[in-house]
């Protein structure tokens, strides 16, 4: 194969991956045109046209998806070999691309790198936030984080963050009037504010346990958020009632701001996780990253 030819290949890939010229152009640091000159050289070499181009998208043909199919395992094969390589080099190099939600973001992987990347320059990392679940495969993503439950069990997952726990609380000037609920089945008579889930795009329906069992409540309020940050402000408003995270809103409670209820119908869960597909062959740096953020159990100190 011809150098160039593997150029041509390489274009089609981005083009094909991304469905836009724009994107694409942007991802290979060329422009547009460029581009666009090289896939149309391909196809007239193939004798094939590998794209349908609209004003709108850009879609592969039955030849483009053919050719997708076959280049997309070679060009991971060649990546991780190249990868690989890097064992020869003094210390581990490369770049690690990571999805991950907001919360795990701040609280566990920017401490964790912040520590981590000043002895290894050579060690490149993308955090892409998105609350949303991603198919990191075919987003070419080398893992995810996300919480235990939401992991697909053909993943290998390593824990990277202690147990969670959610709290249902209010402001003391919600309650001012209000009945404080003694069960979930009372949160129908408050007003609550609900979380639109960035995945499926349903409502989060609020999750609670006793004795061993579950109970699902939907709640209902005015106000319906995606992201947490704007419930919490919203709850400390005065809005109503939100579902988040306990760490997040400890502080707020210990001072007073916010008022918890319910907390004994919630139960801890397993926290997150850092996933990747168990074919990949992890790469040196790759392998630094995860051990980095592998969680440990804090040592309790010894009695005497």
């Amino acid at each position: 194969m011809r150098r160039d030819e593997l150029a041509d290949l390489t274009a089609f890939l981005a083009v094909a991956e991304e469905r836009s010229f724009t994107r694409a152009a942007a991802k290979l640091g060329t422009s547009q045109s460029a581009l666009s000159h090289t896939v149309r050289r391909l196809e007239a070499h193939l004798g094939l046209r590998l794209l349908t181009r609209t004003t709108r998208s850009v879609v592969p043909t039955e030849a483009g998806e053919r050719l997708l199919e076959t280049l997309r395992p070679a060009f991971d094969e060649i990546d991780a070999k190249l990868a690989a390589l890097t064992e020869l080099r003094e210390k581990p190099a490369g770049t690690v691309r990571i999805t991950t939600t907001h919360h795990a973001a701040v609280t566990i992987l920017w401490p964790t790198l912040a520590r981590l990347l000043p002895d290894y320059p050579d060690i490149k990392v993308e955090l892409s936030v998105d609350p949303a679940l991603t198919d990191i495969v075919a987003e070419r993503f080398d893992a995810g984080v996300r919480p235990s439950e939401q992991v697909a069990k053909d993943m290998v997952a390593v824990r990277i963050g202690p147990d969670m726990r959610m709290a249902v609380v209010g402001s003391p000037a919600y309650f001012a009037g209000r009945p404080i609920p003694q069960t979930p089945h009372e949160l129908t008579h408050h007003i609550c504010i609900n979380l639109r889930l960035a995945t499926l795009g349903g409502l989060y329906a609020w999750e609670f346990e006793q004795d061993g069992r579950g109970l699902n409540v939907r709640v209902d309020g005015q106000l319906v958020f995606n992201e947490t940050g704007l419930i919490l402000k919203a709850v400390t408003e005065g809005f109503g009632l939100g579902f988040v995270l306990e760490e997040q809103v400890a502080p707020l409670v210990a001072d007073g701001r916010l008022v918890r209820v319910l907390e004994d119908w919630c139960p801890t869960f397993s926290g997150y996780h850092l996933y990747y597909p168990s074919r990949r062959q992890p790469s040196p740096a790759f392998a630094l990253v995860v051990e980095a953020l592998r969680y440990r159990e804090p040592r309790t100190a010894k009695a005497r």
